[in-house]
């Protein structure tokens, strides 16, 4: 049964578009979602502050098909990773945004019960953890071997026509994929200067993870009708088989698929064929069946930790720690998938290392040092021996003495740092693993 709500009528998705009540719930959708304003400079704040005008003009302007969407203001965004690059998005008008977010909530009840059961991206229920969990469940049933596609600047080469011929097979209403259409070739700036789009879908908008989806289910359907078993999300796909030689069959045919069917490119030097052992898939590897954290994340997340706690920094301790937090507290919320939670406490491990180098950094001379550990209760003797061993400031983190002046604990008592612990695993250096792990 058709579910009965604001957002669902096929035959005339356009009529709900243009309605007050439609474009009000897209701008609270805006606003949750947050974000800088585009190439007009109107903010979220400022649009909210006319909101009934605002909405007004909108409405009068998509019903007589005065409304043009306004090109995209350009931003780079540097891939995590050494020599990786940057990710180009794309900023729309905060009026745009409004009008896409308002189309994605008209469009994803339609388009969304269609998709693949394999495809776990962009798509509301579902998450990074469970398609991680799906390729587990898969490489425990003995398909070991993996074909693992990259796709080069995927949002960057979607093919228009095919994306709106596409969406022409589930949307009846030719004024909503006209409407997209217009959204599509909007334009971006960058420096000033306007640019055309004949291709791509900009990443920033708000429709552009539904029309990702739209895109790439030709691709999974594609996989259902060979019997392949696969695991997507968003444009990162493993398609996981027996043995070596059928997945580097597999691997040649479904790349002629997607450059010549779907008129994608296939990124050579980072696609594979592997053991899942080898194989990242959104940050996670799985080792024996079991997921654990890939060796990428873990020198990503060391390198963020550094990043974090520099020398010589200006930065007050509060400061730093409110960093550490923001982003620990994220990290480790998501990683927490791992099934080695040692790999947690590698991260927390450094972190104190990281601040007890900071600390022993801020004792400018030998005699400071051996002063501030024996004020902290460090034996004179191990306190004299550690501050003269003419060892950095590096190693000196790392000594018995520092361990004993400031202990796992005191980082939680003294700092006053957060301690997080609930059933999704957000944890901020839980208290039991820094007795544990120095």
């Amino acid at each position: 049964m058709r579910q009965q709500n604001l957002f669902y009528d096929e035959d005339d998705i356009f009529g709900r578009l243009c309605s007050l009540k439609a474009l009000s719930e897209g701008f609270k959708a805006v606003k949750r979602n947050h974000g800088s304003p585009g190439v007009d400079g109107i903010t979220i704040e400022e649009f909210e502050s006319s909101l009934k005008p605002e909405l007004n003009s909108l409405k009068k302007e998509l019903e007589s098909w005065r409304y043009t969407p306004q090109p995209v203001q350009r931003v780079e965004i540097p891939k995590p990773g050494k020599d990786a690059g940057v990710r180009l998005l794309g900023v729309p008008c905060v009026r745009d945004r409004v009008v896409q977010a308002t189309l994605k909530q008209l469009l994803e009840p339609i388009l969304d019960p269609k998709f693949s059961n394999n495809s776990y991206g962009f798509r509301p229920g579902r998450n990074q953890r469970q398609a991680v969990e799906a390729a587990q469940k898969i490489v425990r049933s003995g398909k070991e071997h993996v074909v693992d596609i990259d796709l080069s600047k995927f949002f960057d080469r979607v093919h228009h026509d095919r994306l709106i011929a596409r969406l022409g097979l589930f949307i009846p209403d030719k004024r909503i994929l006209r409407l997209i259409g217009l959204t599509l070739r909007s334009g971006v700036m960058e420096n000033g200067v306007k640019a055309a789009t004949t291709e791509g879908t900009v990443q920033g908008g708000p429709l552009s993870p539904l029309l990702s989806n739209v895109v790439l289910d030709e691709l999974d359907k594609e996989l259902e009708k060979r019997g392949l078993e696969f695991c997507r999300f968003a444009d990162d796909c493993n398609i996981f088989v027996g043995s070596q030689k059928a997945a580097e069959r597999v691997m040649g045919s479904i790349s002629r698929f997607i450059e010549k069917k779907l008129k994608l490119v296939i990124n050579q030097r980072k696609s594979k064929v592997a053991l899942s052992k080898y194989v990242k898939f959104l940050g996670m590897t799985i080792i024996t069946g079991a997921m654990v954290i890939s060796a990428q994340s873990i020198n990503r997340a060391m390198a963020k930790v550094k990043e974090l706690t520099p020398r010589g920094t200006n930065l007050t301790w509060e400061r730093t720690i409110e960093n550490l937090n923001s982003w620990y507290m994220g990290w480790s919320a998501y990683y927490s998938m791992t099934q080695y939670p040692s790999q947690l406490r590698k991260i927390e491990a450094h972190v104190r290392r990281r601040l007890r180098s900071r600390l022993v950094d801020q004792q400018k001379r030998k005699r400071n040092l051996l002063k501030k550990l024996v004020k902290r209760k460090v034996p004179r003797p191990l306190a004299a021996r550690t501050s003269y061993s003419n060892k950095g400031r590096w190693a000196l983190s790392y000594t018995r003495a520092l361990h004993l002046a400031y202990p796992n604990r005191w980082f939680i008592e003294e700092m006053r740092l957060k301690i997080r612990s609930n059933e999704h695993h957000h944890r901020w250096f839980n208290l039991d693993q820094w007795i544990k792990v120095t």
